[in-house]
């Protein structure tokens, strides 16, 4: 029997840089089969906040895609670029705590301080933040905000390194402070950062479950770092596998991901669930015929 988690609310948070694509069905696709699966709520925020990267008129767009294909939000659309009192009251709520800090430093400085440390990273890696600014600006003007990890870690006597628990890939761990270092809350140009923006959208609208790609797998600790700083609570966690492109990377609107053809939503569904593992529905089914299929294939309880 399955088992049904209440009260369960899930989310799909696009961000409006373009069109979906065939990744991007595939989370939004695994988000409303689990909470449907479980019973639950099944939400969509637009991910506005990164501003000069969105593209006007891509979330009307993105919400008709959805409605294409059967995947519609059970309460209104939250959208981040509305928000920005809220995440300045996150970030107020932390500098009082003494939890974050001002940062003068741009990109080449953090890269220089780590390769006079002799350290190294991978190709698309971030470099790890060094701490520089974290005792007070050495003479440069305040550009970002940081939160001080070690710092929350040690005050509030978290884990080190994390663990949490991922429902399809297991026990995961990080050392935040020493793998990532003191990230970044509001952004040198003034934007606010994804890391702050989704913890606290996520808390605000009573997300239960989140389940997305793969590759934002590696965001997970900050977050839970962050949801304890604020005194949030932590979602449970689901991170479905990438849909690769020709040369093997991550499909994405970045790298040039075609848009979503839904001359047939059906069959852009059902590759989808393919990707999902799931079975082939009927043929000649319709939509909500096949989403009911998918639905009670779904796994049931989490692992």
């Amino acid at each position: 029997m399955r088992e049904v988690l209440v009260p369960y609310i899930g989310r799909f948070a696009p961000s409006p840089t373009g069109p979906l694509h065939a990744g991007s069905l595939v989370a939004a696709l695994a988000s409303w089969l689990d909470a449907r699966a479980h019973g639950g709520q099944w939400l969509v925020r637009i991910e506005d906040v990164d501003t000069p990267r969105c593209i006007p008129g891509a979330d009307p767009l993105i919400l008709q895609q959805l409605a294409t294909c059967g995947l519609v939000p059970d309460a209104p659309v939250m959208r981040q670029s509305q928000r920005g009192e809220v995440y300045q009251a996150a970030l107020d709520t932390l500098i009082a705590k003494d939890w974050a800090y001002p940062c003068g430093c741009s990109r080449k400085d953090i890269e220089d301080a780590q390769a006079a440390m002799g350290h190294t990273r991978e190709r698309h890696q971030a470099a790890v933040y060094p701490g520089t600014c974290r005792n007070g600006l050495k003479g440069e003007a305040a550009r970002a905000w940081r939160l001080n990890v070690q710092r929350v870690i040690d005050d509030l006597k978290l884990a080190k390194p994390l663990v949490w628990h991922d429902r399809l890939l297991g026990k995961q761990q990080q050392d935040v402070a020493k793998e990532v270092g003191d990230f970044v809350l509001r952004r040198a140009d003034g934007l606010w950062a994804y890391q702050l923006a989704v913890v606290v959208d996520d808390a605000a609208q009573g997300i239960t479950h989140i389940v997305r790609g793969a590759d934002l797998c590696d965001n997970t600790a900050r977050q839970i770092v962050l949801q304890h700083a604020l005194g949030l609570p932590t979602p449970h966690y689901l991170h479905t596998p990438l849909v690769l492109g020709e040369k093997g990377g991550k499909l994405s609107k970045q790298n040039g991901a075609e848009a979503l053809d839904l001359s047939d939503p059906l069959l852009a569904l059902q590759t989808a669930a393919q990707a999902l593992g799931l079975p082939k529905a009927d043929e000649g089914a319709h939509i909500t015929q096949a989403l009911a299929t998918w639905t009670a294939a779904w796994p049931p309880t989490p692992r």
